[in-house]
């Protein structure tokens, strides 16, 4: 990846609906729980009801957890608060964890009643959101909580979110990616080299054209190096550490 594109700080933004939220309760507690890397953006948070919620959780993927009580906390809430965090590469482990923890706090102690990432488009209900914070010193959960796939784009399947976790996104591109019958198989492949990703500091040293296989029976696919041009470096889900691009060998 070029300098320009790995001195962008991905930026964490977390919007938390609630019923009777005291702004600046929130903001002490974000600040508390999260860090010095944590802070409450006071421009946009509003203590009123915005009627673009219910389309804007429908739009990320709320539907996999949401209850019907879920959907009625996002119909009915009051308040609305984005938290932000923001640090380097070195830091993203601990920010993801931490917001993990933000996010528990202000269910639990300070009215928010539904949650979803702006940074990745992803939204949970308010159970998977406490069970994740419970699990938040598993690598497995910070991707759950964090990273969204499948995405389909033309021709390609990709996630959105690693950036947050420090790491580079993954491409999947080969045949019947629109294949419903596939579709386990293809989120085992993008999950298992995310897992690698994120886990093995041997990731770090891969060189583009190398092989990945989920297995040392399963088939080969070749990693091809991308970089983000996707979204421009300004946008909150560029990735500036790019992309591995799966192909068939």
């Amino acid at each position: 990846m070029d300098d320009q594109q790995t001195s962008v700080q991905p930026l964490h933004v977390l919007c938390v609906l609630g019923s009777g939220m005291d702004l600046d309760g929130v903001e002490l507690a974000v600040r508390a729980i999260g860090g010095p890397f944590f802070s409450l953006d006071r421009d946009e948070s509003r203590a009123e009801h915005d009627p673009r919620m219910p389309d804007a959780f429908a739009a990320c993927l709320a539907e996999l957890t949401f209850t019907d009580a879920d959907w009625d906390a996002v119909a009915d809430h009051d308040s609305v608060a984005y938290v932000l965090a923001k640090g380097g590469q070195e830091h993203a482990e601990h920010i993801s964890e931490r917001m993990l923890a933000v996010t528990a706090e202000l269910f639990e102690r300070w009215g928010a009643t539904a949650v979803k990432s702006e940074s990745s488009a992803l939204a949970h209900s308010r159970d998977t959101w406490l069970a994740l914070a419970d699990a938040a010193d598993a690598p497995e959960a910070l991707r759950q909580a964090w990273v969204k796939r499948p995405i389909l784009d033309e021709d390609v399947l990709y996630t959105c979110g690693m950036h947050l976790l420090g790491a580079p996104d993954v491409e999947l591109q080969a045949d019947g990616l629109l294949d419903v019958n596939r579709q386990g198989e293809w989120v085992e492949l993008i999950d298992g080299l995310t897992g690698y990703l994120h886990t093995e500091a041997r990731a770090a040293q891969i060189r583009d054209g190398e092989g990945f296989r989920l297995a040392e029976d399963a088939p080969r696919w070749v990693l091809r190096q991308q970089t983000c041009d996707r979204y421009p470096d300004d946008d909150i889900f560029f990735n500036p550490y790019g992309y591995w691009r799966l192909t068939p060998a």
